[in-house]
């Protein structure tokens, strides 16, 4: 949450007209008319009146942990239960937040490093992993919780474009994923590592395509019980207030996910023609694609996904996740800006409902979820 003011931006349609050959579902060319809404809330203070009326599940408490941080967005903990918090922007850096005492409260954080453009973090023992747009850092960790020197590990990821937010984690196993988003909202790119999910070695050495056609997987984990990894990736702008769905997707290995040509469960994204690039239709390609198998509303920007411990929160919970939604700009109504849980049946995933909701007061928000963090002590 932040206390930084922002000019209010009114709501404005935009509509574009496109015309498109399209041979697998009509012998004429077909006019599609695309309509996307641009809303962006005022952005309130998070005084302790609002923070008070956020609603949250039966059974958990909230309560403010740091405060002022500004732009927070990814979090790691280290063995000792330190929380470091990545800022991303030209400016970009780490916050340290400790609770030596611990009333459940940070003292006041310490930056321990200064990165430009840093976003995800990741820790494995007395190292952290850091990730910024086009690199891959590791450093060791001192005892009294900075940050030594940055190694460079990889460099000559995908530009920025417009999702220059790349996460990182480390699977059951210990091996490292990165994900890298797409530069454009939905066409083809050159670089094959846009829009995919990279197994990187952690001494620098390699990395490959773990899978692809990933727009922009932020928030990702493996599936407590049953070791699967699931991701939630951002859906295409610009094709109307409820399209495109955001998509949980189970990721394997060498699978293509269908973006920019398909999405959800084999939907043609009229904005791209395949066969330009690829010699294959929409059918044709989405038969070479995993389908999705979940999806939340849509614009509602997923973040961070966790599967809690079984250790500190109710039986009940396990093997169900915890997904932030950062929050919609391209709807006329807001979505997201909450937490929800994400319940899974018999192994497999069943729906969305609410765990953390409130932000959104009217026309203008306090908050905008992003990291997820589960302590040591639950």
């Amino acid at each position: 949450m932040s206390n930084s003011s922002m000019i209010i931006t009114p709501p404005t349609t935009l509509a574009v007209t496109l015309v498109l050959a399209l041979p697998v579902f009509s012998e004429e060319p077909t006019t599609s008319t695309i309509t996307g809404n641009i809303f962006r809330p005022v952005q309130l203070t998070a005084t302790d009146e609002r923070i008070a009326g956020l609603k949250i599940a039966d059974g958990f408490k909230l309560s403010v942990f740091a405060r002022d941080l500004d732009k927070p967005r990814m979090m790691a903990a280290d063995s000792q239960g330190r929380v470091y918090v990545t800022r991303r922007g030209e400016k970009g850096d780490i916050l340290l937040l400790e609770d030596p005492d611990k009333d459940g409260a940070a003292e006041a954080p310490r930056k321990v490093l200064e990165l430009p453009h840093v976003h995800g973090i990741a820790i494995k023992g007395s190292t952290v992993f850091l990730a910024t747009i086009r690199e891959v850092y590791s450093a060791p960790l001192s005892d009294d919780g900075g940050i030594g020197q940055l190694k460079l590990l990889y460099e000559g990821l995908p530009d920025a474009g417009q999702h220059p937010n790349r996460t990182l984690d480390f699977s059951p196993d210990g091996e490292l994923f990165l994900s890298v988003g797409s530069a454009a909202n939905a066409a083809a790119e050159p670089n094959k590592e846009s829009a995919t999910m990279l197994w990187i070695d952690l001494e620098g050495k390699t990395r490959d395509i773990f899978a692809s056609g990933l727009r922009n997987t932020i928030g990702f984990d493996w599936h407590p019980v049953t070791g699967k990894f699931y991701g939630m990736d951002h859906g295409i702008d610009y094709l109307g207030d409820d399209a495109q769905k955001e998509e949980l997707n189970e990721l394997k290995k060498g699978k293509k996910y269908g973006w920019p040509f398909v999405y959800e469960d084999g939907k043609a994204n009229l904005e791209d023609d395949p066969k330009e690039t690829t010699g294959m239709n929409w059918d044709e390609y989405a038969e070479l694609c995993e389908p999705s198998v979940l999806t939340a509303t849509a614009h509602s920007a997923p973040m961070a996904l966790l599967f809690p411990s079984a250790t500190n929160f109710p039986k009940a919970f396990h093997g169900d996740a915890l997904v932030t939604f950062h929050g919609s700009w391209n709807r006329s109504k807001p979505s997201g800006y909450s937490v929800m849980r994400l319940r899974f049946k018999d192994g497999a995933p069943d729906k969305f409902e609410d765990f953390l909701t409130g932000f959104v007061r009217g026309d203008g928000q306090f908050g905008r979820p992003c990291g997820l963090l589960e302590l040591k002590d639950g």
